[in-house]
């Protein structure tokens, strides 16, 4: 009765590793998208609010040019 209990423990404890490695396997591949996934979406953000600045850049130095013109 001792080996077969045995052989019942290993083959439990090697299912479970494999499961455990299994699963591990997996988070990571999620982790993983889910990084991607939010740096696209703060690099787009960046981007935006990059183009915003310099939108508003441009317009400070177009009202400056008219005030400089308007006091001439």
């Amino acid at each position: 009765m001792g080996y077969v209990l045995r052989v019942r423990f290993a083959s439990f404890f090697a299912g479970a590793a494999v499961a455990s490695a299994v699963g591990i396997y997996i988070l990571h591949k999620d982790y993983k998208a889910a990084h991607q996934s939010i740096s696209q979406q703060m690099n787009g953000l960046y981007e935006s609010l990059d183009g915003r600045i310099s939108a508003l850049e441009k317009f400070k130095e177009v009202e400056a040019t008219k005030q400089v013109e308007a006091t001439e």
